[in-house]
């Protein structure tokens, strides 16, 4: 067996880190496998020194809106095959959606939606919740391992952001968000992070316009869930505040497979 480490990470524009040094940080970092969210680039528009980064195999899943949106699954582990999308027409044209599957686990990279823009965007983000968790519902009872990772854009407790009393009615704290996790988690999945880490203080997102990263007022949403079926072979989950670039961080965890 071997432990392969799992990088998950909102990019904010793939195009725009990769001028920061993208490319010179995945040398360095080195994972097996890195997941990335809202790349805002379809695969001809990424620069081709990270399209044929060697030693991985690289996928892109893009929106029909240009600069928008995105994810992108880089791997040196050789999948079964990958899918963009879940087949809903609802949300697929987002390019929200990369599935790989590996023998062991269904590996899903979601860029769930935003629902802060307007009551209609909540409306899809609450209908995309929905959508996601009857897809990994069927996935569970078909007898598949599922590690799902991404920006959630959902602090699922107060001890997840720093200012809970202030964001309880803004989308991304409300109720029925963060009720959702809890009810995607009592249907077979494990925070990973929470596992090893059970205080606050922790966070992968700060807001840019103030300046809330240098004084860590911050939010957790952006997560590694495992199916329970792989507790025993989780062997760490991190977040990596110290790696700039965005204003999300990168999230990890480290499997024995």
């Amino acid at each position: 067996m071997a432990v392969i480490r799992l990088i998950s990470w909102n990019v904010n524009g793939i195009r725009g880190l990769h001028r920061k040094g993208l490319t010179e940080w995945i040398g360095t970092e080195s994972p097996d496998v890195l997941c990335l969210q809202e790349t805002k680039a379809a695969a001809e528009q990424v620069p081709e020194e990270i399209r044929t980064l060697p030693g991985y195999s690289v996928f892109f899943s893009s929106g029909e809106k240009k600069g928008y949106s995105g994810v992108a699954v880089f791997t040196r582990k050789q999948p079964l095959a990958t899918h963009s999308g879940l087949g809903d027409v609802r949300f697929d044209s987002d390019g929200r959606i990369l599935l790989v599957e590996y023998p062991e686990f269904l590996l899903c990279n979601i860029y769930f939606p935003n629902g802060k823009a307007s009551p209609e965007r909540l409306q899809y983000k609450l209908a995309f919740y929905e959508a996601f968790l009857d897809f990994t519902n069927a996935q569970l009872k078909a007898g598949k391992q599922l590690v799902v990772c991404g920006d959630v854009n959902t602090a699922h407790q107060e001890i997840d952001l720093a200012r809970p009393k202030e964001n309880s009615k803004v989308s991304g704290f409300l109720p029925e968000e963060r009720e959702w996790i809890d009810r995607f988690l009592a249907s077979g999945f494990l925070d990973s992070f929470r596992l090893f880490q059970p205080e606050g203080g922790h966070y992968s997102w700060w807001d840019l316009k103030s300046r809330a990263r240098a004084r860590n007022v911050g939010w957790r949403i952006d997560y590694f869930f495992i199916s329970q079926g792989l507790r025993q072979q989780l062997k760490s989950a991190f977040i990596m505040p110290e790696v700039m670039g965005s204003d999300h961080c990168p999230v990890g965890i480290e499997l024995e497979i």
